[in-house]
């Protein structure tokens, strides 16, 4: 067979919705990185300080929990794709107040609306991925996702070292939130354009109807968990205890390498390029891994990874840094493919959007919780506090996993 041929048949599912969200991704995924290489300097910048910087990340949290379990149950109820691309143009239109803010204050309106507007698509933009997957496939399709990711945002650090190297930070990071807008605008129009849905018999509901839905949508949001194996659960359980260590560090990691490592800003914009450079190099091998070996292998060794790489960062200079860095990357791309896959194995289709928006709210309120506690112990207690609290809860994560997650005998389409 010509290599040609090997790699049409390899990648033939790479079409339709699945192609069209990809390349939206492209787009969006270079715009989000563009300002998040210096976004924690930039909040300090406008007269936050760190403990109010953990606020913002509360806020934003918080904002992306609020609107996930009726975002699941409408995703369900009345389709996909309308949420989507409307919700794209809501999230676009919010990234203008972050590039025109005067103070914190101002910037935190633009993080909350963004917060909303993204909440509400999410559960909807999960599921429209886990239908256009064939089973055998999802290792492989939740890899490509983020090697597309990894390959559209490896630029962005570069360019926003750019931008902050001839405008310096507030008015490069000003120039960057234009360029976000216009390109989130861009994949907002291909969604519309291009998306098919995917749930038959739908329709568009009222406004009034999106507001009355919440109380349905929150009941059956926890009463999906009847209808899933313990597995899900218990799968769900570990990744958060995960996710709430590192929201601890999420927005201070380029304060505490600026400051606290003394990096030099426009040397750590290039440095962090290296997380998505491995992402792409392990995005492949990875996906194949899921597909043909147990989910739950790279599953494990994300989190022993993590951990390790907390430890590495905490007291490191610019190599160790370095190494960190390259440990981030992997286990990203392992935990990404591997939950991802081992979640849509065991969740029915008719299900994912409730699954998927339970999973979204509970996790960003267990984000805000330690993004708000990261902040302050850097600020009161010390810098390296917050990467202390990463490093450890993988051990909980990892031996929860390891005893109580048990992968179905047959996955779900």
């Amino acid at each position: 067979m010509k290599l040609t041929e090997k790699l049409r048949g390899e990648f033939s599912f790479i079409k339709g919705n699945y192609a069209v969200l990809i390349v939206s991704w492209i787009i969006v995924d270079f715009a989000s990185e563009l300002p998040a290489t210096y976004f924690g300097l930039y909040v300090l910048g406008l007269g936050a300080t760190e403990t109010i910087l953990g606020v913002i990340g509360l806020s934003q949290f918080l904002a992306l929990a609020s609107m996930q379990f009726p975002g699941g149950y409408l995703a369900d109820k009345y389709g996909r794709k309308w949420l989507i691309s409307t919700m794209t143009f809501g999230v676009a239109l919010s990234f203008i107040l972050y590039g025109i803010a005067p103070s914190w204050h101002f910037l935190l309106i633009g993080v909350v609306l963004m917060g909303i507007f993204n909440s509400t698509y999410q559960p909807a933009l999960n599921a429209m991925v886990s239908d256009s997957l064939p089973a055998e496939r999802r290792g492989m399709g939740f890899s490509i996702i983020m090697l597309i990711a990894s390959a559209s945002t490896t630029p962005s650090p570069a360019v926003a070292g750019l931008l902050r190297a001839h405008f310096g930070l507030v008015d490069g990071m000003r120039i960057a939130y234009a360029i976000v807008v216009v390109l989130f605008l861009a994949a907002a129009f291909l969604r519309f354009f291009f998306l098919k849905e995917t749930v038959v018999n739908t329709s568009k509901p009222h406004l009034k109807e999106i507001i009355h839905s919440y109380p349905a949508a929150l009941k059956e949001s926890f009463s999906v968990w009847r209808k899933l194996p313990k597995s899900m659960l218990y799968l769900f359980l570990s990744f958060s205890i995960t996710i709430f260590g590192f929201s601890a560090t999420n927005l201070l990691t380029v304060v505490y390498a600026t400051r606290v490592l003394r990096i030099d800003e426009v040397v750590w914009a290039f440095t962090v390029a290296i997380v998505p450079i491995t992402t792409i190099i392990l995005a492949i091998p990875v996906g194949k891994l899921v597909d043909k070996a147990k989910r739950k292998i790279p599953l494990l060794a994300s989190m022993l990874i993590f951990g390790l790489a907390m430890w590495v960062f905490v007291y490191a200079d610019l190599a160790k840094v370095a190494a960190s860095l390259i440990l981030v990357g992997a286990g990203q791309v392992m935990l990404t493919a591997s939950f991802g896959a081992l979640q849509t194995d065991l969740t029915p289709k008719e299900q994912r959007g409730k699954v998927n928006g339970f999973i979204n709210f509970a996790n960003y309120i267990i984000m805000a919780t330690g993004s708000l506690l990261g902040g302050y112990l850097y600020e009161h207690v010390s810098p390296q506090a917050p990467f202390v609290i990463a490093a450890v809860t993988v051990l909980p994560s990892f031996l929860l996993a390891l005893a109580l997650v048990k992968e179905p005998e047959r996955r779900e389409e």
